[in-house]
């Protein structure tokens, strides 16, 4: 079988506009969580995020590019050109490389602002661009374009889980042998008064900050962003000697089958098991967990008690943590930001903390690196996403 590979690694999101700026923020516990800064948000409950600022979208595209680009693919292709960058991707058969990449709400900025348009300043005409604009698989398709990838090319969205997901099927796809190279990730752009308003019908949404596995955790907060990622067979990668920062060992998928809603143990165990067993690891080998944690009770407390029912006894000596607690939950995209907690506690040895934690809660008694990074050497990771819907996505990855 083909062993897959990462040669590059591209992010903004808002802990910071590249991978370095990412981690320097995650070894140093940084929340990018605060008041959000968008329009009508005096209409919401929910008046927190952890939004990309400081950020000009004229500052990276013309106002040709502008006019096809929802934010959410302006995060995929500033993180995918760094990807690429990085990976010293140049001397490649396009007809071999491809794109898959998850998103959850798609262009739902041009979605909120048309309706807007249409409804509330009763316009009759919108752009001709919208629809190219507000689909799920622009990105993708521009990440593409821009990149001249013309081998397999689409998008994946399954809530919560949807990166994760489409960075597993970059891994089948190059082990199949349908490509050598794969962009990957995810990206996501729901920071808008609708966006926000929605999920506040949930009743899952945080109004002070983030806190998975404490005691007092009220629930999620928002993020956006993008991290892509170079996927590469691992011969292609050494014969064009490319930088190898990690290896794609394994990957697993599993539904509940049961609530729209609530998580699964049963389910989020045996995507873990599955994830370790197409890695050919044992639960010993396992380090470090980047956790989904979105800090709601039920998740937490669900996430945890799988964790032990897979490890047992390892459990007390495993490292896990959730970086939502600093960057937020970005849906779509959380799996591929969260991976480049993953590839620092293997290429660094610093394993990324869950801050604003402050009570324990005997629910989550597991190791779960509280509020400060610390120092461990891991050789293997998971990186797990359980979505709504019950669809459970693991990655494992392994020491280069």
């Amino acid at each position: 079988m083909r062993r897959v590979v990462i040669t590059g690694a591209g992010t903004i999101n808002p802990l910071g506009a590249s991978v370095a700026a990412t981690q320097n923020a995650m070894r140093a516990g940084i929340c990018a969580i605060g008041p959000l800064d968008i329009r009508d948000v005096d209409r919401l409950q929910v008046r927190i995020g952890a939004q990309v600022r400081d950020y000009d979208e004229a500052d990276h595209f013309t106002k040709q590019q502008l006019a096809l680009y929802d934010r959410f693919t302006q995060f995929a292709l500033i993180a995918g050109a760094q990807a690429v960058t990085q990976a010293r991707l140049v001397d490649f058969d396009p007809d071999r490389a491809g794109v898959v990449l998850g998103t959850s709400g798609g262009g739902l900025n041009t979605l909120d602002d048309n309706y807007r348009a249409v409804y509330e300043a009763g316009r009759d005409r919108v752009h001709p661009f919208i629809v190219p604009r507000l689909m799920a698989n622009a990105a993708a398709s521009h990440l593409s374009m821009t990149h001249g990838l013309r081998g397999p090319a689409t998008t994946v969205s399954t809530a919560c889980a949807s990166s994760n997901h489409a960075m597993g099927q970059a891994l089948a796809t190059i082990r199949a042998g349908q490509a050598d190279v794969m962009l990957t990730g995810g990206a996501e752009a729901m920071l808008c008064f609708g966006g926000i308003k929605a999920w506040e019908g949930l009743r899952v949404m945080a109004r002070d900050t983030c806190r998975p596995f404490s005691a007092d955790r009220t629930g999620m907060v928002q993020g956006e962003g993008a991290a892509v990622f170079v996927f590469e067979d691992r011969d292609h990668a050494l014969a064009r000697g490319a930088t190898i920062m990690a290896e794609v060992a394994g990957f697993a998928a599993t539904s509940d089958a049961g609530d729209i809603v609530s998580p699964s143990q049963d389910g989020a165990a045996r995507a873990m098991r599955g994830a370790m067993a197409d890695a050919g690891l044992t639960p010993v080998q396992v380090g470090y967990i980047n956790a989904h944690g979105t800090g709601t009770a039920a998740n937490d407390r669900t996430e945890c008690a799988a964790v032990q029912e897979v490890f047992g006894d390892h459990a007390r000596d495993l490292l896990m943590s959730s970086t939502k607690s600093m960057h937020g939950h970005l849906i779509g995209a959380a799996g591929a930001v969260e991976l480049l907690a993953c590839l620092m506690a293997l290429t660094e040895g610093v394993i990324a903390p869950t801050v604003n934690h402050r009570a324990a809660d005997p629910d989550c008694d597991l190791d779960i690196v509280a509020n400060t990074a610390r120092r461990a050497d891991v050789s293997a990771v998971l990186s797990n996403a359980f979505a709504f819907g019950g669809l459970n996505a693991v990655v494992a990855l392994t020491r280069a």
